[in-house]
């Protein structure tokens, strides 16, 4: 049995399962599984919940690995690289909160909540725009095949 398949004889708890590591760094889609258990006629309300729910956490995830190093890694960085983070940290705080609505996009996401987590983006508003983004993303996916 190949792993998305298992996945999807997980239902809702595969589907879960899918969209927490497919926000995280591992190479991995949920939308298969969504998409497999929608043909299956199964509740597309639900469905969104679960995955918009596992992807929110797998991006929390991501956060809190960003946060947790900022300690560290700051201290290891010389003074113009601390002073270059600043200056990124001004810009993230002058425009970047909002690109947290864009953290569901593939390639670009993961690096973008880690980033949150680094910059100490307030935790809050970091929750607040992921989440619409990602149980957006997943809301369109059922509209539009189910």
């Amino acid at each position: 049995m190949e792993f998305t398949e298992f996945i999807n004889s997980l239902g809702y708890l595969g589907l879960f399962i899918s969209a927490l590591l497919a926000a995280t760094v591992l190479p991995f889609s949920s939308e298969a599984v969504m998409l497999g258990l929608l043909q299956q006629q199964w509740n597309p309300l639900l469905l969104v919940l679960i995955a918009g729910s596992g992807n929110t956490l797998g991006s929390v995830i991501n956060y809190a690995l960003g946060y947790w190093a900022n300690d560290g890694f700051l201290q290891r960085q010389s003074a113009q690289h601390q002073r270059r983070l600043a200056r990124a940290e001004r810009f993230f705080d002058r425009y970047g909160s909002w690109s947290m609505l864009f953290a569901w996009v593939p390639v670009i996401g993961d690096p973008l909540t880690l980033l949150a987590g680094l910059l100490r983006l307030r935790f809050v508003v970091f929750l607040v725009l992921v989440a619409l983004g990602k149980f957006g993303r997943y809301a369109v996916l059922a509209y539009t095949f189910s």
